[in-house]
């Protein structure tokens, strides 16, 4: 018997080849061209002199990933372990900063760390500071954790809650300490949600121009502000801003190659 119409997907066809396929394309075709179409690499080339900006967005991305993976694993574990009622409302409240509109949420972190701002206020009280902490690495790197940490939380819950919590009574009983159950255990069993988690942060923050605009100042330019700046500023030039973007394309590529083959091989070892 015939499980499924092949013909149900054709719509799902005709959205990516209009709306993936073409436009990549599109991008591969002005990033090897000139202003006059004809074939050149001098586009990639040009890019070499953007390197300290590429080193800077693939730096500040894999920090504020790192710290939102410290910060979701405790956090989806706790959830994991609720009972199923709370386990709703606490999601609803992870995802309720979402429902913020993105430039709103970091808009207000403009206001929360300007030198007038609340936290300067609070540290006032203990003899600290003032500090200007806005454009600065560090408020980029905030901005990022602020608006991509439920995007490592979520997975890290649902890979968690499929984990037996006999099998972590059955490491205590066998006398692992907290240390090895978190290393022997845990973080073995969650991987999946580990590299989901990862390629949900990476990308968007090695991507964004959002979060450097406006709590960077302008003054840590990103990869995704270079490619604004091509395409919508004064410098505007589809065959640079779509070379740099294909080079963004490919690295973000081999980022996720990368974490799903981890995955892969970390399934075939529990397999």
């Amino acid at each position: 018997m015939k499980i499924y119409d092949k013909k149900l997907a054709y719509p799902y066809f005709v959205w990516m080849a209009l709306f993936t396929v073409i436009p990549l394309l599109i991008v591969v075709y002005y990033a090897l061209t000139d202003g006059e179409g004809n074939f050149t690499l001098d586009n990639l080339l040009a890019i070499s002199g953007y390197g300290s900006v590429f080193a800077r967005s693939l730096l500040l991305a894999l920090i504020a990933t790192v710290i939102c993976l410290i910060l979701a694993f405790p956090v989806g574990y706790f959830l994991s372990r609720l009972r199923v009622n709370k386990q709703h409302i606490m999601l609803m409240l992870v995802m309720l900063p979402m429902w913020m509109n993105f430039l709103l949420r970091t808009y207000a972190w403009m206001g929360l760390l300007s030198v007038n701002g609340p936290v300067n206020a609070v540290l006032g009280f203990f003899n600290l500071g003032p500090f200007n902490m806005l454009n600065t690495s560090g408020a980029v790197v905030l901005g990022m954790v602020y608006n991509y940490l439920p995007y490592m939380i979520l997975p890290l819950y649902t890979s968690m809650t499929k984990i037996d919590p006999s099998l972590v009574e059955a490491a205590q009983d066998l006398g692992a300490n907290t240390t090895k159950t978190l290393f022997r255990v845990l973080i073995p069993m969650s991987v999946p949600g580990i590299c989901t988690g990862i390629t949900m942060v990476f990308v968007p923050a090695v991507s964004t121009f959002v979060i450097s605009r406006m709590l960077g100042g302008g003054s840590n330019l990103l990869i995704g502000d270079l490619i604004e700046m091509q395409f919508l500023g004064n410098s505007y030039n589809l065959n640079t801003g779509s070379a740099m973007s294909l080079v963004l394309m490919i690295i973000v590529l081999v980022c996720m190659s990368f974490t799903s083959s981890f995955d892969e091989n970390e399934m075939e070892g529990v397999s």
